[in-house]
Formats: C-alpha cells, structure tokens, sequence
C-alpha cells in the first residue's frame, strides 16, 4: 500500500512538473514611469490567469525597451504610437490616431514587430494651469490663448515649467514654439524632471507647466489642461506590441489581450496612476484591483 501511495505520488509530481513545463513564457518590458509599470503588472497578473508564465522587467528607458524587443530579449511591450512613429521611425508628418497606428504597425511590421488591438487611451503631451492661475485667467483656455497672454507678459511671473527631454527634442520644445508662435526664452521657462514640474503646478509657482494626459495627479491637484488647438502634439494611443515570432508560436495571444486593452481609456488610466502617484499604493495592489473589478472570460 505504501509502495502504491508512492507510486501515485510520484506520477502526481510527474503532472505538475510536465504541466509547468507547458506554460508558455513570455517576457513582459515595461519604461521607468508608473503608467508603464501598471500597464505591465496588469497584464503579468491577467496572463497568469490564463496558462502564461510571466516574466517583467521594469524600469526600462525608452531605447533599451526598444532594443531589446527588436533583438528578442523581450516578448512584449506596452507601446505608444507617437513613440515609435517619432523615436523609431523617424517620422515627422502629422497623423491622427487611425492614420498614426496604421503607420507604425506597417512599418513595426518589417522589423518583426506586430501592433495588436490598441487601447483606448492616448498618453499624449499637454500644457496645463494650476488651479490658481485658472481661476484668475478663465479666459485660457488653449495654447493659442497661452501663447497670447505670455506675450502681455513674458516676465517671470509668467513661468512655464518643462520637462527635461521634452525641452531638448527636436519634436518637443521647438517645433512647439516655431507653430504656436510662443515667445518662450530662458527668461520665462524653467526644465526640470517631470515630477517637479506637478509639484510645481500644485503649488502654484509657475503660470503653466507641460503635463501628460494620462497623469493621475492631474485631477489630484486640480490642473486645467489646454487643447492643443493647433495639433502640435502627436497621438499616443497605447497597444501591446508583441514579436511575430513569439505571435507564431502563441497566436492565441491576441485574442487574449484584446478585451485587456478594451478596458483602458484615458480617465481609467488618470484613476489608476493616481492610486500609485497620489495615494501611493502598490502597483501590484492597484494592478489585483482593477482585474478583480473587472473580470475577463
């Protein structure tokens, strides 16, 4: 009997070895910002569910991410369209978000990349107010209206705040200022990271500052966010990349993901960076969460 027991034990562990086995791997990238660091553990958590053993690697810059899908280190990435239109495919001209996904799926395509089912969220660059400097010009209301009340005014009492790398692009600080006509100098703008430039929007030390549309701090701490009237800013509509290879030998990866990306649009995604830039809860919290509350077959 004992001799039995064993026996079934052992073809039991046998099972549950050759079934791990069978779990397809995949190999998840995420940049160093929140918004990607949830976008990854979501879709960690939600492949588990269904048969994948997820691997993440986390805090990625956005050329190292990109390097290493395209060499087969990673198997997948939450990507933005205007990244790799702009970034990678180095293209200038100005497309809405159809013609934008449509553009770099064919082009990510030749280099063994597949664009799946987007999202519904785009996380694009926007100029916003504080909540005081709102109030007292309810007259601003786009970025034409800031360009006009900056040339009133181009003192320092009239501060714009800029991320670093937005500042130094060729596509950001520049091509903005050259199509709105902006009279933004040294004297009127001050670059700092991008977590700064919220802290100094809330607390009103500036007249304007550059924010994303996604950003969960930016209902927080009551920011008015310009339209960009002129369209100076590109789409970034968010999708799951994925590499054909690893597509071939998964194709029921797509039809996983496509009601995940489903779920997302631009104010769930502003509630669910808030939770960790604001209430400072985990990301793997937030991440259960939101899978809990929103159930996929």
């Amino acid at each position: 009997m004992k001799k039995l027991t064993l026996i079934l034990g052992c073809i039991l562990l046998l099972a549950g070895i050759a079934q791990a086995a069978e779990k397809p791997v995949i190999r998840i990238g995420a940049r160093v910002f929140t918004e990607q660091t949830l976008l990854a553990e979501i879709t960690s958590q939600y492949l588990r569910t269904k048969g994948y053993d997820t691997r993440v690697t986390s805090g990625l810059g956005s050329n190292l991410a990109r390097s290493a899908q395209e060499s087969g280190q990673l198997d997948m990435l939450w990507e933005y369209t205007g990244v790799s239109l702009v970034a990678y495919n180095h293209v200038d001209e100005k497309l809405d978000s159809e013609q934008s996904y449509a553009r770099v799926k064919e082009l990510d395509a030749k280099k063994g990349l597949v664009w799946l089912s987007p999202s519904k969220f785009s996380n694009t660059y926007a100029l916003a107010l504080p909540e005081n400097m709102a109030k007292q010009y309810p007259q601003i209301n786009s970025i034409s209206d800031l360009t006009r009340a900056l040339a009133e005014d181009s003192g320092e009492n009239r501060l714009v705040a800029l991320d670093t790398e937005f500042a130094n692009r060729s596509d950001g600080l520049a091509g903005m200022v050259k199509l709105y006509d902006m009279n933004l100098t040294r004297k009127n703008t001050r670059q700092m990271d991008a977590g700064l430039v919220y802290t100094a929007l809330r607390n009103g030390q500036v007249f304007a500052g550059l924010v994303y549309t996604t950003d969960g701090r930016l209902n927080a701490f009551k920011l008015k966010v310009l339209e960009d009237d002129k369209h100076y800013f590109p789409d970034y509509t968010a999708a799951p990349v994925v590499r054909q290879v690893y597509l071939d030998a998964h194709p029921q990866l797509a039809a996983d993901l496509k009601p995940l990306a489903a779920l997302f649009d631009d104010e769930t995604m502003r509630e669910l960076n808030a939770r960790v830039d604001v209430d400072h809860e985990s990301p793997s919290v937030v991440a259960a969460d939101f899978l809990r509350q929103h159930p996929i077959n």
